[in-house]
């Protein structure tokens, strides 16, 4: 019996057809994909939330300890913009259980809360200035509205990004308690509850 008698019979492939380098990459990688953020991400979070914040405050919101810490918790309340496979931009979120801010929200998650307090959105700097910060965040608070027990986000921001936050329907709160070295807040809610019809039809 020869060798090709004993083998079983494989069907020649065909030819695959000529693809570019580019198309073929994505095959694997989406050219756009937003999803949860887990502890894989946390030094590319880290790296862009450093060059965003440390050159206009000095501080960061979350340093790379706390980053993995809120992921290894809480990774369904953080969102992600990758572009090829790259991170761009990001939110990460806990829950929060008081009416308003403390310095404990800055480093806790608390389950039975019914408020996501917003630790950070950010920016990749090459992809600025390009609307993915408002998409990004209208995205997340529309996530936000298929989660059954969330009834409310909130943030605390510098004075200079409140119509930022105002331009995605968030409103002034008032002044926050919490303080940074010298640095002082404001506090700012966006109502989620109230959207029923909203939760039955456009969450899965």
């Amino acid at each position: 019996m020869s060798v090709v008698g004993a083998q079983p019979f494989i069907k020649p492939m065909q030819p695959a057809p000529s693809v570019s380098p580019g198309i073929q990459r994505r095959h694997t990688l989406p050219a756009s994909e937003v999803r949860p953020l887990n502890t894989q991400d946390a030094i590319s979070v880290f790296e862009i939330e450093r060059e965003a914040f440390i050159s206009v405050s000095g501080e960061c919101p979350l340093h790379l300890d706390e980053v993995r810490h809120f992921l290894t918790l809480c990774p369904e309340l953080s969102m992600g913009w990758f572009e090829e496979g790259r991170l761009v931009a990001f939110i990460i979120g806990s829950l929060w259980d008081q009416d308003r801010l403390t310095t404990d929200a800055l480093t806790l998650h608390k389950p039975r809360g019914s408020t996501v307090h917003i630790h950070v959105l950010a920016v990749h700097r090459t992809f600025r200035q390009q609307g993915k910060g408002p998409i990004l965040m209208w995205r997340y608070l529309q996530y936000l509205r298929c989660l059954p027990n969330v009834r409310r986000a909130v943030l605390m921001c510098e004075d200079f990004l409140i119509p930022f936050y105002r331009k995605s329907g968030f409103k002034v709160l008032g002044r926050c308690a919490i303080t940074v070295a010298s640095m002082t807040f404001t506090e700012m809610w966006y109502p989620i509850s109230g959207h029923a019809y909203m939760r039955r039809n456009s969450c899965v």
